[in-house]
């Protein structure tokens, strides 16, 4: 099931709930239903139908209409909706932010931390993949972008310790999980020292974005940093 399916079959069912259907059978003919979904009498019959067949309802017709009753896997998708509903809307932030904007040439730095062990290890225990060794540095273009940015220090991050060599101290890094493109996996890492100012963004992931996504400097990039839970 597709999700535009999905949540037509949820919107159907809130429908029914709201006539009922989740406490006890309801007699609910397609022509009425319809006008509640909006749709046509036979968009609202189709609909019954793979819901019956999905075991969210068991139906059986009559003259007079359909004897509708909401059985337990599908009073557990309601819950489970509402459970979402009431997650995201009690959340001290809001599951993600999008932020967008352009490639562009970093210093060069980025494989030679990253490669380091143990900023390596951390990277793999802690967000779950080995980080190709070096980052995707994106200009945030607007004033929007800017301040969403920002408004990412108060967000909980997934933090990889300091250590110190022989030579020198390297500081911690907060990572943000993030989506690349609506299609890689990664994260947005903002060291305490660093030589960006905020509006430059650096981008981590398993793979080398420039070559897998096909960028070249100036090319317009989204990525949906995604809220730790």
């Amino acid at each position: 099931m597709n999700a535009k399916h999905e949540w037509f079959h949820l919107f159907t069912l809130l429908k029914l709930a709201e006539m009922g259907a989740h406490r006890r059978t309801a007699k609910i003919s397609t022509e009425y239903l319809a006008g509640k979904l909006g749709t046509s009498q036979q968009t609202a019959s189709r609909y019954l139908i793979e819901l019956d067949k999905n075991g969210w309802i068991k139906r059986s017709i009559t003259p007079e209409g359909c004897l509708i009753k909401i059985t337990d896997t599908g009073i557990k998708e309601l819950q489970k909706l509402y459970s979402n509903l009431h997650s995201l809307m009690e959340a001290s932030h809001p599951p993600s932010i999008t932020l967008e904007g352009t490639v562009v040439s970093g210093l060069g730095e980025g494989a030679y931390y990253i490669a380091k062990e143990q900023y390596k290890k951390q990277f793999i225990d802690k967000l779950g993949f080995e980080p190709y060794p070096g980052t995707l540095n994106i200009k945030l273009r607007t004033d929007y972008d800017v301040k969403a940015r920002s408004e990412l220090e108060a967000y909980p991050a997934v933090e990889v310790e300091g250590f110190k060599n022989e030579d020198r101290t390297f500081g911690s890094v907060k990572c943000y999980p993030a989506i690349i493109e609506n299609t890689v996996k990664g994260a947005i890492i903002t060291a305490l020292r660093s030589h960006y100012d905020t509006s430059i963004v650096e981008i981590i992931a398993p793979v080398f974005l420039r070559k897998h996504l096909r960028l070249k400097d100036g090319h317009k990039v989204k990525v949906e940093v995604l809220n730790v839970p």
